[in-house]
């Protein structure tokens, strides 16, 4: 899993185009009618939201018994229990570990606050090559469903926008009960491209869809559209990097969870390696370095030599990221830190 922050460095590294891509025609990349059909997203609080009382989106997948819908309000009531304490104790799906977390799939601690920001400076060389971002923005309902919103941007930095100018964001909407995403919007601002995509993950019918509308200088424009089968509580690519904060990362221990991009189930796999302090521009910390992987079919993808630094607390914030490339390493460090609303 190379993220797309990391490519736009590269592409940027490699690149002799100063400014945006122009097209005369943008609203056409912005528009969407499948999708906007598909998905409805507002500001959360602005219309009745469809979750029942207990705070658990219907037609979630469970392992739960069938004859807790026996009737008889003794049996009703035991069956209830019951439901309780296998929730208590199993986390679907069994691959993902299950400290740090209570009933169905929501963790003890909310590592999440609105207004969080963490900025990196992204360097080549120790040469500032541009900045990522990653905020956690204010609630939206999802086809009337709770959700985070979680958004990445990279842009390139002045030096290097004389070569390659990047303007890119992605924002990925997870249902804030079940912790899995439903919807990954991407705009792409760049030298050699301009690109807008969207993905919707729907858990009933069990299928991602991906559309993508691009324009280059070279091919001009170009549209596709991907769908395919996908397995309970899969991340998308985008939402990786917020769900891996959920977990306690403990060293010596391997955590997984499921990955759908690109029409491939995945398995993400990180192994904290050690615990490290860090000295950085915004301070210093304490953290726990993982080791990303990833595997399709049994097999692990390659994905080069790639660190990712925690902050060592509830919060596992993301304070660096080292990948290897061709020539060199790829550095990423936070440079700034809003923790967000208390």
């Amino acid at each position: 899993m190379k993220l797309f922050l990391i490519f736009g460095v590269i592409l940027f590294l490699t690149s002799c185009k100063s400014s945006y891509l122009k097209y005369d025609k943008i609203e056409q990349l912005n528009k969407n009618d499948e999708f906007e059909k598909q998905v409805k997203i507002i500001p959360a609080g602005l219309a009745p939201t469809t979750l029942p009382e207990s705070g658990v989106a219907k037609k979630a997948p469970t392992q739960i018994p069938s004859e807790v819908k026996s009737k008889g309000k003794k049996r009703k009531t035991k069956l209830a229990n019951k439901k309780n304490e296998v929730a208590a104790t199993q986390r679907e799906p069994d691959l993902e570990d299950t400290e740090g977390f209570g009933l169905a799939r929501r963790p003890l601690v909310d590592p999440f606050r609105v207004g969080e920001e963490v900025v990196h400076d992204v360097h080549y060389f120790k040469v500032s090559a541009g900045e990522l971002a990653f905020k956690v923005e204010p609630f939206v309902e999802v086809n009337g469903q709770k959700s985070y919103s979680f958004a990445t941007e990279i842009r390139s930095g002045r030096m290097f926008s004389s070569f390659y100018s990047v303007d890119d964001r992605a924002v990925t909407l997870m249902d804030f009960n079940l912790m899995i995403p439903r919807v990954f919007t991407l705009d792409v601002k760049e030298s050699a491209q301009l690109r807008q995509a969207k993905s919707y993950f729907d858990f009933d019918q069990m299928k991602a869809t991906y559309w993508e509308k691009k324009v280059t200088e070279k091919d001009g424009k170009e549209e596709k559209k991907l769908q395919w089968d996908i397995l309970s509580y899969s991340q998308n690519v985008f939402s990786t990097l917020f769900y891996m904060r959920l977990f306690k990362w403990e060293v010596g221990k391997q955590y997984s969870f499921r990955v759908a991009h690109d029409q491939e189930n995945l398995t993400f796999k990180g192994t904290a390696l050690r615990k490290e302090k860090l000295k950085t521009e915004a301070g210093e910390f304490s953290t726990i370095v993982v080791k990303p992987e990833m595997m399709v079919k049994g097999l692990f993808k390659p994905m080069g030599d790639i660190y990712i630094w925690l902050s060592d607390d509830d919060r596992k914030y993301i304070l660096r990221i080292e990948c290897s490339i061709r020539i060199g390493t790829l550095v990423s460090e936070v440079v700034k830190l809003n923790p967000g609303q208390p």
